[in-house]
């Protein structure tokens, strides 16, 4: 029993801190930045013909 503990925990904590990581990374590349543009663009119309 502990020696899976001792196993899983610091595998949980590696992927914590991954997770963390990849969302430090997607705020500073500019993720969350337009979050309103994206709503209204799902509205407008591109397929009418020219």
């Amino acid at each position: 029993m502990m020696s899976s503990l001792t196993f899983l925990i610091p595998i949980a904590l590696l992927l914590g801190l991954v997770a963390l990581c990849a969302f430090l990374w997607s705020l500073r590349s500019g993720q969350y930045e337009d979050l309103d543009g994206a709503a209204a663009r799902i509205l407008l119309d591109e397929d009418t013909p020219g």
